[in-house]
């Protein structure tokens, strides 16, 4: 540590208050990461040719972070309408078969 940083903490009583002191400059609130995640994954867009199922791995566990930060949507066809518009041209038919044939798929619990 250097002289600078050591005297600012010199007036601490000891390391469980400098840690704190640390903690309140340094530490990234929940806010900011679930502003992360829900950043993530309303911005997330499966790329052409790529991969459904790693897609699809990726969007549930942003869901799965989500749920854990409490950043909970008042139903659960917000995720899935999330997810469906995540999917490229190519799947806009399996789309409409989904929404048409009201197919009703639960992925959380």
């Amino acid at each position: 540590m250097s002289n600078k940083i050591q005297k600012q903490y010199e007036r601490y009583e000891d390391v469980w208050s400098i840690m704190q002191h640390m903690k309140e400059l340094y530490a990234v609130t929940d806010r900011h990461i679930r502003y992360a995640v829900t950043k993530a994954f309303f911005g997330t867009r499966m790329i052409e040719g790529s991969s459904v199922q790693e897609h699809g791995v990726m969007m549930l566990s942003l869901v799965e972070k989500l749920k854990n930060l409490q950043a909970d949507f008042d139903k659960e066809e917000t995720y899935i309408d999330v997810i469906l518009q995540s999917l490229p041209p190519s799947y806009d038919q399996f789309i409409i078969n989904y929404n048409m044939n009201g197919l009703e798929k639960s992925f959380l619990s």
